[in-house]
Order: structure tokens, then sequence, then C-alpha cells
């Protein structure tokens, strides 16, 4: 029976991966950080695959070489290679995606790609990363069922930027539409949540809705130092 290691970050990918890997044929194992990665690896485990489904963290080359690495970016590549892309898709005004599964190389998002399922945009950044995850167990299922061959990316080549912590404040000049992107595309665990400064005051909001011409959401008010 074939081994397979999923590798994630995040309370619901545990969830998701205690729901739905016992329903695979195959003995599935679970990393949440790269420690955890190389632990099961000097164990002697020959995975068939590693599928890494919303990772933190650059990969080492060696890893890569020596196993099929695959992972699951939220764009249409070689549109949007790069950093924090439900965000740059956002704040970009996309309403719908697709997620690709890549083939890992040395590269940013620069490998072979299996497959591309459309993924819808709305919501929370919360709920679409479940909705992104559950999707990519659909996707896992059909690659370890049909062993499909990767296809190499064309088109033009855009990369999106990183985004940081400083990104996070609300710009000026946006409509009410635009602030609730805003809002919902960094809410989150994990991620700086939007806000706004005003004096020694910071204003973090989440939890957004749009109500006609406004916006409605919570806010907690932190006094700076």
């Amino acid at each position: 029976m074939a081994d397979y290691i999923v590798a994630a970050v995040g309370d619901w990918n545990l969830s998701l991966f205690e729901e739905l890997s016992a329903t695979f044929q195959g003995n599935f194992n679970f990393v949440a950080d790269p420690s955890e990665l190389d632990e099961i690896l000097r164990k002697g485990i020959s995975p068939r695959y590693i599928f890494f489904l919303h990772w933190r963290w650059i990969v080492p080359k060696a890893i890569v070489q020596n196993y099929t690495c695959i992972c699951f970016h939220m764009t249409d590549v070689p549109f949007g290679r790069g950093g924090t892309p439900l965000q740059n898709l956002i704040v970009r005004g996309h309403q719908d995606t697709v997620l690709t599964a890549l083939k890992m190389d040395e590269g940013i998002d620069t490998g072979p790609f299996y497959l591309k399922y459309p993924l819808n945009l709305e919501g929370s950044a919360s709920e679409i990363y479940y909705r992104a995850s559950r999707l990519s167990w659909v996707m896992i299922k059909d690659i370890i069922t049909h062993n499909p061959t990767p296809r190499q990316q064309e088109g033009r080549i855009t990369h999106f930027t990183r985004r940081r912590p400083e990104h996070s404040v609300i710009p000026d000049g946006l409509n009410a539409s635009q602030i609730y992107d805003y809002i919902r595309m960094l809410d989150a665990d994990g991620y700086p949540k939007a806000y706004i400064e005003k004096n020694n005051y910071r204003f973090t909001f989440e939890n957004a809705c749009v109500a006609g011409d406004q916006v409605l959401a919570n806010v907690s008010i932190t006094i700076k130092d």
C-alpha cells in the first residue's frame, strides 16, 4: 500500500485530513511544519507523493529533487506566480480563479501542472482557504487514482509580490465594496487583519459584510505605545 504525506498548516487542514484521508486507499501522514516533515522522512518512509496544501516555508531542494512534491496554488499559472495569491487576486478585483496542482521544482510556482479546478473567491479568507483545501482533496483523489502526466505551463508569465503586514493598512479612496474586499481577504487565522490608524489608536476589522453603501464589521481598538 502506497505512502503519502500531506503537509499543511491550519486547524481546518488537520480536520479535513482526519475526515477525508481515511476514505482513501494508502497510508496517509500529516505534518504541520518543516521539522515534522524532516522527521518523518528520516524514518525511511518513501512517499509516492508529498502534497503541500497550505504551506508557509520554502521546501528544501533535496526534498523536491528526491520526492514527487505537489503544491496547490490559487491562480491560473503562469499568471500569478508568487506569494499570497488570494490577497493579490482579491485586491485586483477577481471574483473567481482556479486551483492549480503543481509539480514542484526549484523555482517559485514554475513547475508543470497536473490539474486546474475552478475556485470561487466569495466570503472571508478563512472560508476561501477551507474551500480550497477541500477542493485540494478532490484533486488529490484524481491524481492518486489516475496518475496524470503533468503539463508544462503556457502563456504570459506574471508574478505576485508577497504581501507584508504593513500592506494590511486600508488605503484611502476605496468604495464600500473595495473596503469589504480588503477586510475579508485578510480575515483568517495567522494573517495580519485589515486596519487603519488614527492618532495613537489602531482600529482592526474582521467579520465584514456590505449593507447598501455601508460596510459593517467587528472592530477592535488598540492604543499604540
